[in-house]
């Protein structure tokens, strides 16, 4: 038998991480027991659903439908914003779990990966047992549920754990795929989308029976590369191995879409603080420091700007990150009403690791702090006159009473 596999997916993960972050915040109802979805904005209907909850979905609502129809399926519908720089945290604690049960894993997605079991088979009695640990640990540690699909390959793994949800372990080897596999209706094999399944079924293949026992020349005939690796998924046909090589880390970066548009600075500080910190502590995590900070908004009206600085020297502080980020946003903001911010740290180097710089590095950092010291002298320069102009006007008004000083185009006489 080829090395067995285990793919971990977490049960409605934006929907699960969302409810999660609402019962730490003191919330009383459970999102995952309610019909409830996260997308979109629930006062004005607009957007579509990322996530449902298993009772919404009980109402025929699915992923990527509008939230304007989900409401027309259930007007007692609960709708959430999604919080994209949660999801990365419960992410990171997700994985760093997998990884003490396991060290070889390799994330796909955000709520998923793929296990190898080899290293670890001597610690359960068999990988069904891994399975059900995997899902009670999560559960019992992190608060969520996720499935655990078991297979001597990749592809059906992953198909193992779309089975029944949540919080199920499934099996689905190559000598299983006749039995669990086949019956099912074509449009619920992977990568088969909705286009996918009408070409199919044009054909007259309804089941993933019906294509893995179809020549493959004919599906290649119709629907060329694709088809032809539909028909390998169907008949179980999948030699990839669990890849668990670190790629190499080129930038940390978080951001977020606002609940509410920012139009103030006083409404923007507070979120790039917050980005800021969660930045630095990934840094530190993972060791690295950063030698360049960028600052991303996204406008109430969808433009997209950014602006990068290099730092004076490279950093995980919270501190320094945020008050560059401030500093960016000051240059890039034009006063439209902000829905994204993002912070992200770039140019990274580990801790310890000797940085080397070279002429236009050190051209372009003496750049970026003369630049800085020139805002702040100007600004300076501004908060004295300003100041200055307050003490004479105070003078004056004390002397010959209040109104005496106005601006040069105020015609009201006194």
């Amino acid at each position: 038998m080829a090395g067995i596999i285990l793919h971990i997916d977490v049960n409605s993960a934006f929907l699960s991480w969302s409810a999660i972050r609402l019962l730490e915040s003191g919330s009383t109802v459970d999102l995952r027991e309610i019909p409830a979805i996260v997308g979109g904005d629930q006062k004005t209907r607009h957007g579509i659903v990322v996530a449902k909850s298993i009772p919404a979905k009980r109402y025929g609502i699915h992923t990527a439908d509008t939230v304007a129809s989900a409401f027309r399926k259930c007007p007692t519908l609960v709708s959430v914003p999604p919080d994209h720089t949660y999801y990365r945290e419960k992410s990171e604690e997700l994985m760093d779990l997998l990884r003490s049960i396991c060290p070889r894993i390799q994330q796909v997605s955000v709520d998923e990966c793929f296990m190898d079991y080899e290293p670890i088979k001597n610690k359960f009695s068999s990988p069904e047992a891994c399975g059900r640990y995997i899902c009670d640990t999560v559960f019992q540690q992190l608060k969520f549920t996720v499935n655990v699909g078991i297979s001597d390959r990749k592809i059906l793994a992953k198909m193992a754990s779309d089975f029944e949800k949540p919080n199920k372990v499934h099996t689905l080897y190559a000598t299983e795929i006749q039995e669990k596999l086949w019956p099912l209706p074509i449009g619920e094999l992977h990568m088969c989308g909705k286009s996918s399944a009408a070409t199919l079924r044009a054909m007259g293949i309804r089941t993933i029976g019906d294509l893995a026992q179809t020549d493959p020349d004919v599906i290649s005939a119709r629907m060329k590369s694709h088809g032809v690796m539909l028909w390998q998924y169907a008949n179980g046909i999948d030699d990839r191995e669990v890849i668990t090589e670190p790629r190499e880390v080129k930038s940390i970066g978080n951001s977020t879409t606002l609940t509410n548009d920012a139009v103030t600075r006083e409404d923007a500080l507070p979120v790039l603080k917050r980005l800021a910190d969660s930045v630095s502590r990934r840094l530190k995590k993972h060791e690295f420091l950063a030698g360049q900070v960028t600052v991303e908004i996204k406008y109430a009206t969808f433009r997209s700007v950014s602006h990068q600085a290099a730092l004076s020297s490279p950093s995980d502080s919270e501190k320094v990150l945020y008050e560059n980020a401030c500093l960016l946003f000051d240059e890039l903001w034009d006063g439209t009403p902000v829905r994204l911010l993002g912070v992200r740290a770039t140019r990274l180097s580990g801790i310890g690791e000797p940085v080397q710089m070279n002429l236009f590095d050190y051209q372009r950092e003496l750049d970026e702090k003369k630049k800085t010291e020139e805002r702040h002298q100007k600004q300076e320069a501004k908060d004295r006159k300003k100041e200055k102009l307050a003490k004479a006007i105070a003078s004056l008004e004390g002397k010959y009473g209040r109104g005496i000083v106005r601006s040069a185009g105020d015609k009201k006489q006194y």
